[in-house]
Order: C-alpha cells, then sequence, then structure tokens
C-alpha cells in the first residue's frame, strides 16, 4: 500500500498506526522502513499478538489504541511503555526506549501515572467496567458523610437562637375573689399565666416525658428518625408531622412564629432544637414547653389549663390530673370531655371523653414503666378527673368589669406601693387577689335590681325615670377591705363606675362630720380672733342647743351676720321649709338635729367651729380632699362636695370601729411567676378617739331608730346611719353601718351620653312614682335589703356604749325680745343690716355663752338650701363653688379603693 494513501496520522504517543509501523518493520515488508532494533519496544508479537491478518494495513476489528497501550504496559517490564515512533525523518528510535533525536510527538507518557477516578475501570470489559470498585463506593461514602457534616457545622453556625415569640409569652392577668376562686381572666389576648417550674408539678413533668419524649433529658433536642419520617412524608406528599422531641415542639411553639409545615422550616426547626438544646437547659425548656402549649378551652399554659379544667392552681394537680392534661396536648378538640361539637360532630363529650381515659391510661402506665409512678399511686387513678365545666372567663359584663377597674385603679394609682404599674398590667402575667366578696356583689346587685324593676319604669314615666342610676359600696371595718359594689346596670353598656366619683353631691350623709369635728375640736371663743381663737375652744357635747328655725339667718363664730362678698346674707332653710324646736328661739339639741336632718342647726354649728376643722374632720375619716368643695361657703356643712360611694362607706366605717381609721383598699396580694409582687398591709390611724367616734355612733343610731332612716331598720341588729338629699332633689343617699359592715348607697338622674361634655344631673321630683326622692326612700330600701342578707349568718354585734363628752353648748336661757313690726318686714332679702335687726338679733354677749349660737334670730329670706344644698344663689360664684347647683357632674376626686397619690 502506498504512503499516500493510508490513513492520517494518528497522536504521536503511539497507538494503531505505531503497532502496524512495528509489525511492518519485523515482518520485513516492502514498505522500504526499517525495523526498530531489538528490544527498544520488545516483540511486536508479544505486544500486539495476532493484531493483523491477511494482507499489510489490515486491522482487525477489535483493536485499538488502548488494546496497544495494555500490551505496551504488559510488555514493558509492568511499566505503562509505549512503542516510539519513527520521526518523519526516516530515524530510528533510541535503544532501550531512551528518547532519541527524533523523539517528539511519539514520546510514552511518563510511568506510574494514574486516573483520580478509575471509572469506567480500566482493565474491565463490558458490564465489569461500569460497576464501581468497592474503594470507589467506600469514598463516595466518605464523601457524603463529609459533606453533610459540613452542610450540618455550617448551618449549626450561621442559624442563631431566636428570641422567644411575642405570641408565646402574651399573658392575661387573673383576677380571684376573696376566697381564692376565679373572678376572671383578662387584660390580655391570650389567656396564659406563665409559672416557673418550681410551681409545675413534678407530676406533669415526667407525664409528658412518659407519653411524648422519654429521652428528653438525655437527647441533643431532635429526634432524627423523627425527622426522616416527618421529611419523607412532606416530599412524597404523606401525613404532615411536627417536631417530635419536648425540645422541638417547645422551638415551634414559642421560638418560631411561622408555624408551617415545609420541608425549609423543618430544617430551620432542627438546626435550632439542636442549639437550643446545647444552650439552653432542660428544665427551662420543659418550663417553657409547658407555659407556651396548647391545652383546649382557650386555655395556653399549664396554669391556665389547670384553672379552665380543674378550676385550681397548677402546683396542686394530682398525678391523674397530670396524666389527662398530657393528653389535650395530643389534641385538645379530641380530649375535652365536655366535647367540642361546634368543630367536629365526632369531638362530641361521649367519645372525647373515651378517648381522653385511654390517653390518660396509657400515660399512667408508662410513668409506671419508666420509673416516674409508683403502682401503688397509679392503681388510684382508674377513672377520669372530676372536671369542671367549660367557662367563659373573659366576660367583663355585669359588676365584673367594674371590679376588674376598681383592682387597677387601686393597684396603679398606688404603684409606690404595690409596684404594679400601668405598663405591668399592659404585659400580663398577674395573679390579683381581690377583696370582693363573690356572694356579697350578686346581693348588692339584686337588691338595687329588685327596686329598680318595681319602682323605676321609663317606658310610663319618660319625664321622670329616666337615666336614672344607682351606685354602692360595701366596706368592712375592720380591716377596709372593699367587699361589694354597684357601679351600674352593665360595664359593657354603663361605663362609669357608680361606687366611684360620680359628681353626686352627697347632702345631709356629711352633717355626720361636723358633729364629729365639733366633739374633737369644739367651737371657737367668740370674744378671740385669729390664733386665739383657733387654740381656745370647747368642746361640744351633742346635748348643745341649736336653732332649728327655717331661714336661719347665719352668722360667724362671733355672732356676726355673715355675708359674701357682694354683702348678701346667708338664711338656711330646712328641708320642706320646716323649723324645729319651740319658737321664738327654736332650740334643739344636736341629736334631734340629726334625727331630723335639720340644715339649720349644722350650718350654724359649722360655722363656730370654722369650716377648715369641718374638712379636716371629713378628711380624718377618710374623704379624700380631691372630692371636697372651698370652704368659703356655709353650705358646705351641709354636703355640697362629692365623695364617691366607696369613700362614704369607709368614713362612716371609721366611726363604726371607734374611730380607727382605715382605708378602703381592693386587692389583697398580687403574684407573678417569680413569686409575690405586693401584699397589702392594713395601716390603722386613730381619726377621733373612741369617745368622739362612739357619740357619733349613739346620736346616728337615733336617725335609724326614729328617725329620717327608719326605712333602713335591720330585723336582729343595731343600725347607725344618715340620710341624705341634695338641691333640687338631684341625688340622694343613705349611709349606714353595723359594727361589722358599713355600706353606701346614692341614686341619681344623669344623662351619660358621652356627646355631652356638660353632664347634668336632672331632678328626681315625680322620679319612681313619688312626689319627692329623699335618702330614707329607695336608697335606705336597697341598703336594708343588701344588709338582711349580706349579714345573714353572723352574730349580731352591739355597738360600744358612748362616754360622756364636751360641754353642753347654749344652755343659759337668754332674753326673748317681743315682736316688733321690723320681723315681718324681713321677709326678703336684706343687702345690708337694718336697725330694727340689730335690735331683734343683738349680738350674744360672754355671759351667755351662746358661742356665735342665735339666742333670739327669727330669719330672713329664702335664700338657704334644701337637705343638703343651697336653694338660691346669693352670689354668681355660688354655683360653681358651693352647692354646684346648676347639677354639673364633672367632679373632681380620685380612684377609690385605695388613695390616689
Amino acid at each position: 500500500m502506498s504512503e499516500h494513501r493510508r490513513k492520517p496520522p494518528q497522536p504521536q504517543d503511539g497507538g494503531r498506526a505505531a503497532a502496524r509501523r512495528g509489525q511492518s518493520g519485523s515482518s520485513g515488508s516492502s514498505s522500504g522502513r526499517r525495523a526498530a532494533p531489538r528490544g527498544a519496544t520488545g516483540s511486536p508479537s508479544d505486544s500486539y499478538g495476532s493484531g493483523f491478518s491477511g494482507s499489510e494495513g489490515e486491522e482487525r476489528p477489535y483493536g485499538g489504541r488502548a488494546e496497544a497501550r495494555r500490551a505496551a504496559q504488559r510488555s514493558g517490564g509492568g511499566g505503562r511503555r509505549r512503542a516510539a515512533e519513527p520521526g518523519r525523518s526516516g530515524r530510528r528510535a533510541a535503544p532501550g526506549g531512551a528518547p532519541g533525536p527524533g523523539r517528539g510527538r511519539g514520546r510514552a507518557a511518563p510511568p506510574g501515572k494514574k486516573r483520580f477516578v478509575d471509572y469506567p475501570r480500566a482493565g474491565k470489559y463490558g458490564v465489569a467496567r461500569w460497576v464501581p470498585s468497592w474503594k470507589l463506593v467506600a469514598g463516595l461514602f466518605v464523601g457524603f458523610l463529609g459533606s453533610l457534616v459540613a452542610v450540618a457545622g455550617i448551618g449549626y453556625a450561621m442559624v442563631g437562637v431566636p428570641k422567644v415569640d411575642e405570641t408565646a409569652t402574651a399573658q392575661n392577668n387573673v383576677y380571684y375573689w376573696a376566697d381564692g376562686s376565679e373572678m376572671v381572666s383578662t387584660g390580655g389576648e391570650t389567656n396564659r399565666q406563665i409559672i416557673n417550674l418550681s410551681q409545675i408539678p413534678k407530676a406533669m413533668r415526667n407525664a409528658v416525658i412518659s407519653q411524648e419524649n422519654k429521652t428528653f433529658y438525655t437527647d441533643s433536642g431532635i429526634d432524627p428518625k423523627g425527622i426522616a419520617r416527618a421529611v419523607f412524608n412532606m416530599a412524597t406528599g404523606g401525613e404532615t408531622q411536627g417536631g417530635s422531641t419536648i425540645t422541638q415542639q417547645y422551638v415551634k411553639n414559642a421560638r418560631l412564629g411561622d408555624q408551617s409545615q415545609t420541608l425549609s422550616r423543618k430544617f430551620k426547626e432542627m438546626f435550632i432544637s439542636v442549639k437550643v438544646g446545647t444552650t439552653v437547659s432542660k428544665d427551662d425548656i420543659m418550663a417553657g414547653y409547658l407555659n407556651s402549649a396548647y391545652y383546649g378551652r382557650n386555655a395556653y399554659g399549664i396554669q391556665a389549663a389547670a384553672r379552665a379544667y380543674f378550676n385550681k392552681d397548677a402546683i396542686k394537680l394530682n398525678e391523674g390530673e397530670c396524666a389527662f392534661l398530657a393528653a389535650t396536648l395530643k389534641g385538645a378538640t379530641y380530649y375535652d370531655p365536655a366535647g367540642s361539637e361546634s368543630i367536629d360532630p365526632a369531638a362530641n363529650a361521649g367519645a372525647n371523653q373515651k378517648r381522653a381515659l385511654v390517653q390518660m391510661q396509657d400515660t399512667l402506665d408508662k410513668m409506671v414503666q419508666y420509673g416516674h409512678l409508683s403502682p401503688e399511686v397509679r392503681a388510684k387513678y382508674t377513672e377520669l378527673p372530676a372536671w369542671k365545666n367549660p367557662r367563659f372567663n373573659s366576660a367583663l359584663s355585669g359588676q365584673i368589669g367594674y371590679l376588674v377597674d376598681l383592682a387597677n385603679g387601686y393597684l396603679v394609682n398606688n404603684s409606690k406601693t404595690t409596684k404594679v404599674t400601668e405598663q405591668k398590667l399592659r404585659e400580663g402575667g398577674l395573679s390579683i387577689q381581690t377583696t370582693f366578696d363573690k356572694k356579697k356583689v350578686k346581693e348588692l346587685e339584686d337588691s338595687v335590681k329588685k327596686v329598680q324593676k318595681a319602682n323605676i319604669k321609663p317606658e310610663e314615666r319618660p319625664e321622670t325615670d329616666t337615666h336614672v342610676q344607682f351606685g354602692g359600696a360595701s366596706v368592712d371595718p375592720a380591716t377596709g377591705a372593699i367587699k361589694a359594689i354597684y357601679g351600674g346596670a352593665d360595664a359593657t353598656k354603663h361605663f362609669t363606675n357608680n361606687a366611684d366619683v360620680t359628681g353626686a353631691q352627697v347632702g345631709s350623709t356629711f352633717k355626720p362630720f361636723v358633729l364629729a369635728a365639733a366633739m374633737k375640736w369644739g367651737v371657737r371663743n367668740p370674744d378671740l380672733e385669729g390664733e386665739q381663737a383657733q387654740d381656745e375652744r370647747t368642746q361640744v357635747s351633742p346635748k348643745s342647743l341649736y336653732s332649728g328655725k327655717n331661714k336661719l339667718k347665719i352668722r360667724d363664730y362671733k355672732g356676726d351676720i355673715w355675708r359674701n362678698e357682694k354683702g348678701e346674707e346667708w338664711n338656711q332653710v330646712n328641708d320642706g321649709d320646716e323649723s324645729y324646736g319651740t319658737p321664738p328661739a327654736y332650740r334643739i339639741d344636736l341629736r334631734e338635729a340629726m334625727r331630723n336632718s335639720v340644715n339649720s342647726a349644722f350650718v350654724q354649728l359649722g360655722m363656730d367651729i370654722g369650716l377648715d376643722k369641718v374638712k379636716e374632720a371629713a378628711e380624718d375619716a377618710g374623704i379624700l380632699e380631691s372630692s371636697l368643695t372651698g370652704t368659703d361657703y356655709p353650705s358646705f356643712s351641709i354636703g355640697t362636695s362629692q365623695p364617691s360611694a366607696i369613700r362614704m362607706a369607709g368614713a362612716y366605717a371609721t366611726f363604726a370601729s371607734s374611730g380607727k381609721q382605715r382605708a378602703p383598699y381592693s386587692v389583697k396580694k398580687v403574684t407573678d411567676k417569680d413569686g409575690e409582687v405586693y401584699s397589702h398591709k392594713t395601716l390603722t390611724q386613730e381619726a377621733f378617739t373612741p369617745e368622739v367616734a362612739d357619740n357619733v355612733t349613739d346620736v346616728l343610731k337615733t336617725v335609724v331608730d326614729k328617725g329620717t332612716g327608719t326605712s333602713a331598720q335591720l330585723s336582729d341588729r343595731e343600725v347607725a346611719g344618715k340620710t341624705g338629699t341634695t338641691d333640687g332633689n338631684r341625688s340622694a343617699w343613705f349611709v349606714g353601718y353595723t359594727p361589722q359592715l358599713s355600706t353606701s348607697i346614692a341614686m341619681f338622674r344623669l344623662d351619660d351620653n358621652e356627646k355631652n361634655q356638660n353632664r347634668e344631673f336632672l331632678k328626681m321630683f315625680g322620679t319612681g312614682g313619688q312626689e319627692k326622692i329623699h335618702g330614707a326612700s329607695f336608697p335606705a330600701e336597697i341598703w336594708h335589703d343588701y344588709m338582711e342578707q349580706a349579714l345573714k349568718g353572723t352574730n349580731p354585734t352591739p355597738f360600744p356604749v358612748p362616754a360622756p363628752i364636751g360641754v353642753v353648748i347654749n344652755d343659759i336661757p337668754t332674753p326673748t325680745p317681743s315682736p316688733t313690726p321690723s320681723e315681718t318686714e324681713e321677709a326678703s332679702p336684706t343687702p345690708s343690716p337694718t336697725p330694727s335687726e340689730s335690735l331683734i338679733s343683738p349680738t350674744p354677749t360672754p355671759t351667755e355663752t351662746c358661742f356665735g349660737f342665735q339666742c333670739n334670730d327669727v330669719g330672713g329670706s329664702d335664700n338657704g338650701g334644701t337637705d343638703g344644698g343651697v336653694t338660691s344663689t346669693p352670689t354668681p360664684t355660688e354655683t360653681e363653688t358651693d352647692g354646684n347647683s346648676n347639677g354639673n357632674a364633672n367632679g373632681n376626686g380620685g380612684i377609690f379603693g385605695g388613695p390616689s397619690g
């Protein structure tokens, strides 16, 4: 075959071309080429075997470069030596395989060079070439594991432990009645109260561990088998599964806001769980899990669950109850024994009870199996525990909303003592034990509703019976604890708490403070002025005499007619324009004046004492200064101020406890997950001596026994109290007490429409079908009905016998001048004194010992007030300062149930 007809040159390092040339040289073909020296490449027959057959250049069909290479390797002493390819110049290869001068593209490969991955496998034929060697398999496996470790390491390093999600720590505040039973959980969107691990029973921890994660205290936080199973199910579209360990469930509930079941979330959950398992203690994980898990009945966390199902604190759960609650973690809808048919008809009560019992028994058996419970204890629990029916504790209707507001107000307004700020209340997690007696709260509400239903008919009498409201409060004199209030018809509809400050004047219920001031400090000496008059006083006896005359001309303590800045006199009227006592002096003692609620006597007594001392006596009894009006006008003594029902009950409680004043309070104790936050300590102050307080009580007994308050008499015990009716018949009160309980009831008409910025107290003439509302009518009736029930079952306690006190003022007879024509002329207001007036009403002399008493005053025009107010206005400013006689309800005062700052 001619040279130019051969195939194109093959690669320089040999192959089939080199093999053919070697074969040609050894057989002495006529191609003219010389054979390579012997030993340079080995025997051609050894290298190629029968590489050719037939004529020259005819190639075997199965030959090739790879086969030639292998042949060269075998013949080269075990090395990978190739035959040298003659250069194009026709020079021979160097002997022994040494590189010759013509060597270039035909040089042999370096000896010992191997492929990094022998695949397909060299030296194997057919299928065997494609079967990987064990070395390759082992290498790949090790590489795969190494990659996983690297990925896990990078993921672990890159992932951070997220903060506990806010929704997992959102909590309610829980309010409790005085007896420790739960009143309501409110204050947040989530019914949860976080508690420490020490407050979680060990049995609860063991129940969860036994049922869900027996290796909790030894594992790394994840269950590889569980994760693999979950990943496989999600990848293949099967049923999704959550984390299987307690740590994973804690991470899911408390640290991952995303609750979706996806592959990415599963991997994220896995890495976080491992990291949480190494950075957070197991006890903290357990507490976090039990505090964040959902148990059904809108209860998040073990404490809320214990209350929802068993109405007890978590620490008091027994082994059976713990096993039951552990069962609800499987899915509360199907394990709540009360049933959840509204969610799923299959979750009826009967089916749920069976499921819950089976799951509970299984949990108890596992607790025994794992050594967490003895067989003897386990044998006690073969039935479901006694569970409570579901309750909607978040309801703030009825009186509950008022009670919660009152407790919150007490805590915040006394935050320096309670350590509870408004911010802390918003954060939740507080357990607040109040002073409220559940039974008494209901009895007070029922008493109000009974009277209201029977008498107040807005449909029949829209002009007189609309906007009628009641308020009330009941205080324990021994402690100051507020036992009950009535804030209004419904806290979700009527937002003002009528037991708190409303702006309603208290009227004649203020008179006991005037009497107490007279007996504590006494009246001033009319012959002295300034500091001397303040220092030299005469203590007043209840037997002291004062004028009960209607339209009495009021004088200052020295006997001068009192005038306002415009020179106008003050002529005090009595309720019903009635005079008391024998004319012309109309003298009555203070006991009778209190019994018949005679305004003129107490207004003049207040002037003789000094209105500053009357105010001080009210404050000493427990009335807040912020609820008291100014002392510029004589009417201050007959109740132009607006204390709350709570403070009035608390102030009268001071008399009930023989002068010992204890501020009303509504919260006994506050705790959170870390323990006690606040505990009330009763502070007792002596507002009045027992002689003063007991004499006030003795006088107030007369009011109920045979005075204006007879409708408040109780069947089996003594009562002391006082009625009160205000100017224009805009409010009416009854405040009374026994040694065990002090209660106030207020009634008024007020349009609460929030759009009305100037809320006005409306007159109550004709309200309830009565000509006029007095404290002795509906308020005293409510007081009576409530106290009969509230004190039922308690032993009657008599009031202390009062010791004699003070001096009988105005006991010396005074001359009685004959009437003069000028008497009848004084039926109209006189801006300045007339000569005849001075003849009729001479200034008392020291020998008369009147101490400001108007011995022969015949009175004047109708410029005074009714029972506790001012009928006419001597000055344009009087309505704002002195009587609030326009009915404006924007009174001042603080949150009651405790001092307001």
